[in-house]
């Protein structure tokens, strides 16, 4: 998955994202994933309210020099908010107009197209 592509489908989804996700297991995914410093952890679990506090995550995301940050982010969202993943994909088989291949929480890859809302097929690696 193209870090940089990914981080455009967020930016695109930016409003949305920071009113409907509540961004605490998030944020404990990405620190142990090490996305996070323990410096902006500890800044993040100070801001009171979630709508701010997920801004705020979301610059930081956006600010990271790490070459899977965006790509560990939708990690993180898929089983919490798997329509947003859903909005993300459907974003990015947009920017390419090519079927794009996720990874299932089972190993399997699938492919999806936005024209289809369902996948058209499982490949065991």
């Amino acid at each position: 998955m193209d870090n940089e592509a990914l981080k455009q489908a967020f930016r695109s989804l930016h409003r949305k994202i920071t009113t409907e996700v509540n961004p605490d297991y998030v944020i404990d995914e990405l620190y142990s994933k090490a996305l996070i410093s323990p410096d902006d952890y500890y800044e993040l679990c100070h801001v009171t309210e979630s709508t701010s506090r997920c801004r705020q995550l979301l610059a930081l995301l956006h600010r990271s020099p790490h070459p899977g940050t965006f790509v560990q982010f939708r990690a993180a969202l898929r089983d919490e908010y798997p329509a947003i993943v859903d909005e993300i994909d459907e974003q990015l088989t947009s920017q390419t107009g090519q079927p794009h291949v996720v990874q299932s929480t089972e190993g399997r890859f699938l492919l999806t197209s936005r024209r289809l809302k369902y996948s058209l097929s499982y490949v065991q690696i």
